[in-house]
């Protein structure tokens, strides 16, 4: 997963059944995908390897992101990512079961989409949902359009 830490919203993900770098990667670059980069935009992710591959660090340095990593046994660090797992885990995985990898990919990609970025509240949004929260953020301030959020 990957949330944009202002919005709360997820621009990127991706399932397999393994924790290769390819997993991650391919999580970025829906992230890429769905926003403009600015340099010095910073990408902060926990300590695990697939995060230090030099794959996964070359992305970002060819992309202008700055490389952020939690502390060394420090998991605070990642509190808003593991947070969102939580949720993830509770509102939508345990409440099912998948017949296969395709219909896990299918049911999460809806919950994704649809509930958690298009209405799930969020406190710190004002208790606005992530897409609402952007399209206002678009809709009162210029310099955030730049940022090509999608809507």
């Amino acid at each position: 997963m990957i949330l944009d830490p202002y919005s709360r919203r997820v621009i990127g993900w991706a399932l397999d059944r393994t924790l290769e770098d390819e997993l991650p990667l391919a999580a970025l670059r829906m992230a890429l995908s769905h926003r403009a980069v600015q340099p010095g935009l910073v990408h902060h992710s926990d300590r695990g390897s697939q995060y230090a591959s030099n794959d996964y660090t070359d992305l970002l340095k060819a992309n202008r992101l700055q490389v952020s990593m939690s502390r060394k046994g420090n998991p605070w660090d990642n509190a808003a990512c593991e947070s969102f797992m939580k949720t993830l885990k509770y509102e939508e995985v345990l409440r099912n079961e998948y017949r296969d990898l395709a219909q896990a990919r299918a049911s999460i990609r809806e919950f994704l989409e649809k509930i958690y970025n298009q209405k799930r509240l969020h406190s710190a949004l004002g208790y606005l949902p992530p897409a609402e929260f952007e399209r206002n953020l678009l809709a009162n301030n210029k310099d955030a359009a730049s940022r090509q959020l999608p809507l």
